[in-house]
């Protein structure tokens, strides 16, 4: 009796999962109940929080109505090098005069640097994606059009406490093993002391 029970609940995790994994947008009932649709919500539907298809994540609430939107259906991935120098700097700054909300991941260590043409398809740093589109180098006049075709603002709509996320390393960083703290040997039993060099016989 208890195998249907947990495979349903299995099949509706993994739907729940798929369905959040496709939605552009989260939307938070006045009741707490959640949804995840592929529809614009209305405004009295309840708490609106736009989802990033690439990432899964639920783009910055704080982020101007008319912005999230485009920011959800057309996210924005900066790829940089810690070795780019001047040309990742100025294709941050255009994303950030421009007020575009964006996620930069950074290429720092050999990893990293293996990992970049396979991730990015090609040499060039920067690399923008907006969507599915993907220009690799700095080209100031490509990237301008890019995000104005996508629907980004010339001017900055961003609220003045927004932050932007910190870079993330390209690939993801793998955790050290725990260290356990070497234990004391354990003395003999029946010890009293008089073997201090733990001799048995």
């Amino acid at each position: 009796m208890r195998a249907p029970v947990l495979l349903s609940t299995l099949a509706a995790s993994l739907l729940f999962a798929a369905s959040a994994a496709h939605a552009l947008f989260k939307v938070v009932a006045p009741d707490g109940r959640v949804t995840y649709t592929d529809r614009p919500p209305g405004p009295n539907e309840g708490r609106v929080m736009p989802v990033n298809r690439e990432t899964g994540a639920v783009t910055d609430a704080a982020l101007p109505f008319a912005l999230r939107q485009v920011a959800t259906r057309f996210p924005v991935t900066l790829y940089t090098a810690s070795t780019c120098g001047d040309a990742c700097a100025l294709g941050r700054n255009l994303l950030s005069r421009r007020g575009v909300p964006f996620i930069e991941r950074i290429a720092e260590t050999d990893e990293d640097r293996e990992a970049w043409p396979r991730l990015v398809g090609g040499s060039e740093a920067p690399v923008l994606k907006v969507g599915e589109q993907t220009l690799r180098g700095y080209t100031p006049v490509a990237w301008d059009e890019t995000l104005d075709t996508a629907g980004y603002p010339r001017q900055s709509l961003l609220p003045a406490s927004y932050q932007s996320p910190a870079p993330v390393p390209l690939v993801a960083r793998k955790a050290p093993p725990q260290r356990t703290a070497p234990q004391a040997p354990v003395a003999p039993a029946g010890d009293n002391g008089s073997n201090p060099a733990g001799i048995r016989f």
